[in-house]
C-alpha cells in the first residue's frame, strides 16, 4: 500500500570510543574523527575504557591491540554486550595475519596497522557509514516483507484523522515525549512507528513494551535492564529496552497499567536520561525518545491514585488522540479494500473489491474493536470467500445483522442505549475488572448483562 512514510536518512552523527595508551596517537585519531563529525571519547587504559563501554553505547570502536599488560581485544565482550551495534576497529603497531584472523573472529569489523594516515581513518569511518546503511537497508526491507498487515494509509478523508496526522507529523520533528490516548486497537502502536519513521531518529531502533503483559519484576527488568543473579531465573546480564532503543525510540503501550512501583523509575529517567539496571548500583545514561499510549482516562487515573501526577505532565508533552473507527466511517471502504488485496495476495487469490452491499453493511457496523477488528474481519474473509467480488454473503453473520449502534438522544429503548455503551467499554478495557469498575458495576453483574445482550 502506498504511504506517505519517508525512508530515513542515512547518515548520523557517530559516538565513538577511542583507546589506546599513546598520547599522541590518541589525540591523532581523536582529531581525525572530530573533523569526520563524529562524537569522541578517548581513554588510555583497560580499566578506564570497561568504565566508558559501561556508561555509554557506542556506535564505533578504536581499540589499541596492547595496552599495558592488557590485551585490547578483551575488551570486545563488553562492547558486544553494553554496545551491541558497534563496530570495532583494532589499531597496532605489532600487525600480523594472525592477531588480524583472531581480530576478526572475536568480533572486530576492521584492522589497521600502525603507522597510519588521517585518509586511512577517513576510509575506516566511511566503510563503517556504508555498512550502517546497508544494514538499515536491510532491516527496512526485512519489515516490509514480513510485515503482518498493511502499513497505515496517510490519506485520509476524515476531519479528525487528518487533523491527527498533522499534529503527529509536526511532533515528529521535535524530541518532545508523545502521549497517544484512543480505544483500543484504534491504530496507536501504528502511528505511534510512523511518528518514529517521520522523525530524525528514524534510521535508530524504534522498540515496544507493552506495560500490562508484565509482572512489575519482569516489567522493570524488560525496561531498564538487570544483571546476572539480580534475581531468580536472571541467568545472563540483560541490557533492557531503554540501552537497546539508544537514541530511537521506545513505545510504551497501554502506559495506564505501568506499576507504581516503577513510574517513579521512569519519571527519574524522562528527567536526567539516568537509570540503573536491576542488581546493579551503576548509572547509566541513554538518549531515547518516549512515546506512550493508553486507552484509560490517566487524568481520572492520577485522580485515584493510580497513577502519578508528575509523570502524567512529563509524558503528555504532546496528547495526540485517536478517533474510533466509527466515527471515521469514510475511511472505512478504503481501508477494508486495502486490507483485502494486502490478505488476498497472502492467500494467493485476487479479489476485486466489494459489492456495495457489502461496503454498506461495513461501514454501518459499529466496529467495537476498530481497526484490529476490522484487519481480523478481512483476513477471515480473504481466507474463506470463493468470489471475486465480495458481497453481504462472505461477511460475518455479526456484521450483516448489525444496526448502526445506538447513541444517547437517539429514540430508541434505554437498553438499546445500555447494549450499546456496554459494548464500547468492553472494547477498550483491558479486562472484565476494568470494564466492570468503568460501568460502576460487579464483575458478576457485568457477566449477566454480557450473557443477556450477546456480547
Amino acid at each position: 500500500m502506498s504511504t506517505n512514510t519517508e525512508r530515513p536518512v542515512a547518515r548520523h552523527r557517530l559516538n565513538v570510543l577511542v583507546v589506546d595508551d599513546e598520547t599522541n596517537i590518541r589525540k591523532t585519531i581523536s582529531l581525525c574523527l572530530e573533523i569526520e563529525g563524529c562524537q569522541v571519547r578517548a581513554v588510555s587504559n583497560f580499566a578506564d575504557a570497561v568504565n566508558e563501554i559501561k556508561q555509554g553505547v557506542f556506535d564505533v570502536a578504536f581499540l589499541d591491540l596492547r595496552l599495558g599488560t592488557k590485551n585490547g581485544l578483551d575488551l570486545i565482550p563488553y562492547l558486544q554486550f553494553h554496545s551491541p551495534r558497534a563496530k570495532i576497529v583494532i589499531i597496532t603497531a605489532y600487525a600480523s595475519i594472525d592477531s588480524a584472523i583472531e581480530a576478526i573472529r572475536k568480533g572486530a569489523t576492521d584492522y589497521i596497522p600502525k603507522p597510519f594516515t588521517p585518509a586511512q581513518i577517513k576510509m575506516v569511518i566511511d566503510k563503517i557509514l556504508e555498512i550502517g546503511d546497508m544494514q538499515r537497508q536491510i532491516e527496512y526491507l526485512k519489515s516490509s516483507l514480513t510485515a503482518s498487515m498493511p502499513e497505515i494509509d496517510f490519506s485520509t478523508k476524515s476531519t479528525a484523522m487528518q487533523k491527527v496526522f498533522s499534529v503527529a507529523r509536526e511532533a515528529a520533528s521535535s524530541s518532545a515525549n508523545i502521549l497517544l490516548k484512543g480505544e483500543s486497537g484504534s491504530g496507536k502502536s501504528v502511528l505511534a512507528k510512523a511518528i518514529h519513521d517521520w522523525s530524525p531518529r528514524a534510521g535508530k531502533p524504534f522498540l515496544s513494551v507493552s506495560c500490562p503483559s508484565l509482572s512489575v519484576e519482569l516489567l522493570e527488568s524488560e525496561l531498564f535492564g538487570h544483571a546476572r543473579g539480580s534475581f531468580t531465573g536472571a541467568l545472563k546480564d540483560f541490557p533492557g529496552r531503554i540501552s537497546l532503543a539508544q537514541q530511537g525510540t521506545l513505545f510504551l503501550d497501554e502506559i495506564g497499567d505501568l506499576p507504581l512501583a516503577i513510574q517513579p523509575k521512569l519519571l527519574r529517567f524522562i528527567q536526567e536520561k539516568k537509570y540503573e539496571r536491576v542488581g546493579e548500583n551503576i548509572t547509566r545514561n541513554a538518549d531515547v525518545r518516549l512515546i506512550a499510549a493508553s486507552n484509560l482516562d490517566l487524568g481520572q487515573a492520577v485522580a485515584q491514585g493510580r497513577f502519578r501526577e508528575d509523570l502524567y505532565y512529563r509524558l503528555n508533552v504532546v496528547e495526540i488522540e485517536m478517533p474510533p473507527l466509527r466515527d471515521r466511517k469514510e475511511d472505512i471502504a478504503t481501508i477494508a479494500g486495502t486490507m483485502l488485496q494486502f490478505f488476498g495476495r497472502s492467500n494467493h487469490r485476487a479479489y476485486k473489491g466489494f459489492t456495495m452491499e457489502a461496503l454498506e453493511a461495513l461501514t454501518n457496523y459499529p466496529w467495537p474493536g476498530n481497526l484490529r477488528e476490522l484487519r481480523n474481519a478481512i483476513e477471515r474473509i480473504a481466507i474463506f470467500c470463493r468470489t471475486e467480488t465480495v458481497g453481504r454473503e462472505c461477511l460475518p453473520d455479526k456484521i450483516c445483522t448489525s444496526e448502526e449502534a445506538p447513541r444517547l438522544g437517539d429514540a430508541v429503548e434505554l437498553e438499546k442505549i445500555e447494549e450499546a455503551h456496554i459494548r464500547r467499554i468492553l472494547a477498550s478495557a483491558s479486562s472484565m475488572e476494568q470494564a466492570a469498575e468503568t460501568l460502576g458495576i460487579n464483575t458478576a453483574t457485568l457477566w449477566r448483562k454480557r450473557k443477556k445482550y450477546g456480547i
